[in-house]
């Protein structure tokens, strides 16, 4: 039995329309994880992450919940749990990253 590519797969199986709706639905529902659901895919408590950003468990859970934040805040939250921050417009359909400024 010779082992396929999950590539080779997902293309018999689904039409590139298919493909492309897949594709909308993981990008959409990877866009609505809160920060908290970030924090705990990282597997992290907040008093871990809390110390890693150098704030009090009780500023993290505020922080948390909060619906607005800075760009600045966002990023020492991302980067605490190992991951980079990345700010990105949709503009007729077309993705651009925005460059730090």
């Amino acid at each position: 039995m010779t082992a396929k590519k999950w590539s080779e797969i997902r293309a018999k199986k689904f039409s590139p329309d298919d493909l492309r709706q897949i594709d909308q639905e993981i990008e959409n529902e990877l866009v609505e994880l809160d920060l908290r659901a970030l924090r705990e895919a990282a597997g992290l408590t907040q008093e871990e992450l809390a110390r890693r950003v150098a704030i009090t468990q009780s500023q993290l859970s505020k922080m948390e919940r909060r619906e607005d934040h800075r760009i600045s805040t966002l990023r020492r939250y991302v980067v605490a749990i190992g991951g980079t921050l990345e700010i990105c417009a949709v503009v007729n359909g077309k993705r651009i990253k925005l460059a730090e400024g």
